[in-house]
């Protein structure tokens, strides 16, 4: 299954960029399939063109070009081929993109990297290689191990102490094979599937679909989330979000102004227009177009001719600085007239434009001039003496769901960095509007100039990482998970697809490109990101459950397994024959079929937890023995209180290992005191039932097969005397254990 979404995830980047380019071959233009262009071939780009491979402008007329698919912001980027960067290898202000397309301009560039060797082709590269192996996947890798070195380790000491007391070969081989069984967790694949599955059946009931169960488990364990901005904390699209005058007042004229401009604007509109016609609820049927004068980017400005009332007007509408200095007076919000543009007013329109920028926001000056009645055509030579409205500001607004959200993963112990291609200013205040603290800020360029060590050094007191490229974005997270961390990653764009990848638990949301979403371990199908933080408690309380399961089969499990190796030093016959060590094992794994639905702790679900093998080992070797002496004093008193014979020493053991086993689940599960935590129903009476069939298993018609003898009163009484001390003396074991490890 993951091959077939990296193939597929791949062939959708390969139909995304299947096209046909005009290149100069033998001094003509020739219309060629995009496959067959090579490096040093020479390409003519305009207006609507998608870029073909990766190039270097050799020529450059008023482009832009839109990168969104590569960087995720929806601003285009102004492109220019004068400028040179080290080599021949195109930069961001230099280059283009395959993948990319010309919103605007024309270009003849240079080929340098086709298919493969693109950016986005190391895109689909990284999509189709095996991804690194999860923290579920190396716990899990690490547990089993652990259990096979004890496996071999007891099974071949048990094999070898029979042969030396020179007991029959067979039944020597067939009770270290029953032991090994024994001491494997069988039910582990079981416990594991079925927890992870009904976790994913109660996410998705929150309309977040798991696609790969094991994510849930990495979800729990995120310590830090790396997420991108467009699109999965902001909105995604550029929205109008303020009209202030020279002063930086609210003041309402401004959109006005700048829709009727949009509106009767008949060249290529931006995003920003756009915007305005979305924010603009004016009717504008009592208004009339004229004429208009056009946008290009040496003016960058576009003006338009309209009228209303009888009246006509000049409206301009362009870069701010360039706006300014056609204008010779300002329109205050809160005064009627226009007011001299002064160089103190020129310096507070500075100072407010400077104010806008370091708030994140893409701006345009307004302004207009009335004009004779009967002014039939416009040119740029009328572009003079305007009254400045104001400033309109642009934003791609943070999503309302995405603070809360942030709020809620900090108060779980998750980290959140900012992994952007955009600038560091715009990331700064969606930042600051999300209420993510700032800490250390790495640039794109930055990042390229520092070793893998450098970075280590640095991630730790580092939040934003800025006009970072997809390839960087990986670097990042494989650099935070070699330092432990489990990471998870939140994005939508393609650009976002090896990150995705590279993570431990790949986040996307259900608006994400295909790509993304197929590269996405979990899609949030709502947009409210709140249940992020649900997804994180959710994965805890699975992994919680899951570690039950391995602290029972590393603790009680393997005493009695450890009890049963020592035994056959001290007995003439076998603690146990084989067929009652797999009925006692059996009848073990059944009592633990609901730990899946057990409750968990709130507690638990505070802070990450990870696989921590060094406590596992250390549980194990504590209680391990704990049971094993306990088991011990049950021989004791089984051989030399009631003078036990083969049959009976085997029952009383069988059934007195069973209720130990079984019944310390009850204080296992909880840090808390048992009484304290309310197990579930389910497995409350799976745990009883169990023991009470161990019990009465001895009085039943099937007890001769088994070789099972009824228990006398005195030694049943006695065996449970020794359980419920075996109990009291766990619980305060594991409190000790857990003082160690808070």
């Amino acid at each position: 299954m993951q091959e077939h979404r990296a193939e597929t995830a791949a062939e959708v980047l390969r139909k995304r960029v299947a096209l046909r380019v005009t290149t100069i071959r033998d001094g003509a233009a020739h219309e060629i399939p995009a496959a067959e262009l090579v490096p040093g071939d020479v390409v003519l780009l305009s207006a609507g063109d998608l870029v073909p491979a990766d190039c270097r402008l050799i020529e450059s007329r008023d482009l832009f070009v839109n990168e969104a698919l590569l960087t995720g912001e929806p601003y285009p980027a102004e492109k220019h081929a004068d400028v040179f960067g080290n080599g021949d290898d195109p930069t961001p202000a230099n280059g283009v993109f395959m993948g990319s397309s010309v919103v605007s301009g024309t270009a003849r560039a240079l080929v340098v990297a086709t298919g493969r060797s693109t950016r986005i082709g190391a895109i689909a590269g990284a999509l189709s290689r095996e991804p690194p192996p999860t923290a579920f996947t190396l716990g899990i890798r690490r547990f089993g191990m652990l259990l096979v070195r004890l496996t071999v380790l007891l099974v071949l000491f048990v094999l070898l102490i029979n042969l030396l007391f020179e007991r029959p070969l067979l039944e020597s081989f067939l009770f270290a094979l029953a032991l090994a069984v024994g001491l494997t967790p069988e039910l582990l694949p079981m416990i594991v599937s079925v927890t992870l599955a009904h976790g994913a059946v109660r996410m998705a009931r929150e309309r977040v679909i798991v696609k790969r169960l094991s994510a849930i488990h990495d979800l729990g364990s995120m310590d830090i989330l790396c997420s991108d901005k467009t699109g999965t904390l902001t909105e995604g699209r550029i929205k109008l979000i303020r009209e202030v005058d020279l002063s930086g007042e609210e003041s309402g004229d401004i959109l006005t102004w700048a829709h009727v401009n949009a509106a009767f604007e008949t060249g290529l509109k931006s995003p920003l227009d756009d915007a305005i016609m979305e924010a603009a609820p004016e009717d504008l049927s009592d208004w009339r177009k004229i004429d208009e004068v056009p946008f290009d980017f040496e003016r960058r400005r576009v003006s338009v001719l309209a009228e209303r009332d009888g009246r006509r007007f000049l409206i301009v509408k362009g870069a701010p600085e360039d706006v300014l200095s056609h204008s010779s007076s300002w329109q205050a919000a809160a005064v009627d007239g226009a007011k001299p543009l002064n160089d103190e007013a020129v310096a507070t329109a500075r100072t407010t434009l400077a104010q806008l920028g370091d708030e994140g926001f893409r701006v345009l000056g307004v302004a207009w001039r009335e004009v004779e009645p009967d002014r039939g055509h416009a040119n740029i030579s009328d572009e003079s003496e305007l009254t400045f409205a104001g400033f309109a500001a642009f934003l791609d607004p943070p999503k309302e769901s995405a603070r809360p959200a942030l709020a809620a993963l900090a108060e779980l112990g998750v980290a959140v960095k900012i992994v952007s291609g955009d600038n560091e200013r715009v990331t700064r205040h969606v930042c600051a509007t999300l209420g993510v603290p700032v800490g250390g800020v790495i640039n794109g360029p930055e990042l390229a100039e520092l070793t893998d060590e450098a970075l280590a050094a640095r991630l730790s007191d580092t939040t934003l990482f800025c006009r970072v490229s997809p390839p960087q974005k990986a670097r990042i997270i494989r650099a935070l998970r070699r330092q432990g961390h489990v990471v998870g990653y939140l994005g939508d764009g393609i650009n976002d697809a090896p990150s995705l990848q590279a993570a431990d638990v790949g986040l996307s949301v259900e608006g994400a490109v295909d790509v993304a979403r197929e590269a996405a371990a979990i899609i949030l199908l709502k947009h409210d990101l709140v249940v992020l933080a649900e997804g994180v408690r959710e994965g805890r309380r699975t992994f919680a459950n899951i570690m039950k399961y391995v602290m029972m089969g590393t603790s009680s499990n393997f005493g009695n397994m450890f009890s049963m190796a020592g035994a056959v030093l001290i007995l003439p016959f076998l603690p146990m024959l084989p067929v009652q060590i797999l009925l006692n094992n059996l009848l073990y794994d059944i009592s633990e079929i609901a730990i899946p639905l057990d409750h968990v702790d709130e507690d638990i679900i505070t802070r990450p937890r990870h696989w921590d093998m060094g406590f596992v080992r250390e549980f194990m070797l504590v209680l391990g023995p704990v049971s094993s002496l306990f088991d011990f004093i049950a021989f004791g008193l089984l051989l030399w209180v009631f003078h036990a014979g083969e049959s009976l020493f085997q029952t009383g053991w069988f059934v007195m290992s069973l209720a130990s086993q079984v019944l310390v689940i009850f204080l296992i599960r909880t840090r808390l005191r048992p009484w304290s935590s309310r197990p579930h129903p389910a497995l409350i009476a799976s745990a009883l039932g169990v023991v009470a069939l161990a019990v009465l298993l001895p009085f039943t018609l099937l007890a001769p097969w088994f070789g099972f003898l009824p228990l006398p009163l005195d030694v049943f009484l006695a065996l449970a005397a020794v359980v419920v001390v075996y109990l009291f003396t766990v619980e305060h074991v594991k409190r000790w254990l857990l003082g160690r490890h808070p």
